[in-house]
């Protein structure tokens, strides 16, 4: 993790004076481990896509205008942004979360490295791993009642990120199907 860390310390701030890295792929590929990890060698804060609330029928694309809009475009002017966390438990919105100027901002999520976001960010991550895998992680977490949901949000995922070339557009494509441990560049 290390190394990818110093890479990204030494590319240019990309979203006013930060260096925004988008942490994308599939549900259930282990990209909230990866963006955590990478995130304790840069000592700066992750924002997460599940933060924010995403309508399953919707799939990956609507959720993005509010980080967009509280996130990225205060920073774009060398300001802090801030947003509320969506508490999916109560169905309701939660406190406020504010995300500072800083060095370096980490965001993760299904959607987060979009073709129209590409010029803010200084590094795009893929992770990706067997869907098999993904479905039994995301059932684990999540209740198995949740399952039929899941493999529709993967057909939508998979839509999504054929239109969008995201894998193709990543900096870094990492294997979720590994132990977190294993994460190397």
């Amino acid at each position: 993790m290390q190394a990818l860390a110093d890479r990204i310390l030494a590319a240019p701030p990309s979203c006013g004076p930060v260096r925004l890295v988008a942490v994308d792929g599939p549900a259930g590929s282990g990209k909230t481990t990866f963006a955590v990890r990478l995130a304790a060698v840069l000592d700066c804060q992750v924002v997460h896509s599940d933060d924010f609330p995403v309508p399953w029928e919707e799939g990956p694309g609507p959720w993005f205008g509010a980080l967009e809009e509280q996130v990225l475009r205060p920073l774009l002017r060398g300001l802090p942004g801030a947003f509320r966390r969506y508490d999916w438990t109560r169905g309701a919105y939660a406190e406020l979360v504010p995300v500072p100027v800083a060095p370096v901002l980490i965001v993760e999520g299904v959607g987060t490295a979009r073709r129209s976001a590409a010029s803010l960010t200084a590094l795009a991550v893929w992770v990706e791993a067997p869907e098999a895998l993904r479905l039994r992680r995301v059932t684990e977490r999540d209740g198995p009642g949740l399952a039929d949901r899941w493999r529709a949000w993967f057909e939508a995922e998979r839509a999504w990120f054929a239109e969008d070339g995201t894998r193709d557009r990543a900096d870094v494509v990492f294997d979720g199907s590994r132990p977190a441990d294993a994460f190397t560049v």
